[in-house]
Formats: structure tokens, sequence, C-alpha cells
């Protein structure tokens, strides 16, 4: 992980993407959100406070749904 970044900085954010990295976003109530570089960046409706800061962290590992259930006959 690095180090928190003040959120004055996002708009440069595309120059610090890696492969296997995403950003984690830091509101002002500690609040977290994982997304990638986008300007402007879109918050969850429920934010009642802007980011503050942001850190470049390792993506995490894709979830593996149920398999899916052979056709019934």
């Amino acid at each position: 992980m690095s180090d928190w970044i003040d959120f004055d900085r996002w708009p440069s954010c595309a120059q610090l993407e890696r492969p296997g990295f995403v950003f984690e976003v830091r509101n002002g109530e500690g609040r977290n959100l994982l997304t990638t570089c986008s300007v402007p960046l879109q918050l969850p409706f429920d934010w009642t406070s802007p980011p503050v800061q942001f850190r470049l962290v390792a993506a995490p590992k894709p979830r593996r749904s149920n398999p899916i259930p052979p056709p019934q006959m």
C-alpha cells in the first residue's frame, strides 16, 4: 500500500494507476471506497462528507460464485 494523498491531487490519478491495483478513497467520516481512476469520481449516494484522501492498494482477489446448476430435465 502507498501513503495517503490529499484528494485535491485526484485529477492526476491516471499517472499513478498500475495493473493489479485500485484506489482506496476515504472521506471525512472515515468511510472507504475502492475504485479505479475516474475524473470526476462518482461518489456513493450515502456519503455525506466529501473525500479527503486516496491511496493505491492491491486489488482484492476476485470471489468465485457458486457453480451454475445443471439444467433440470
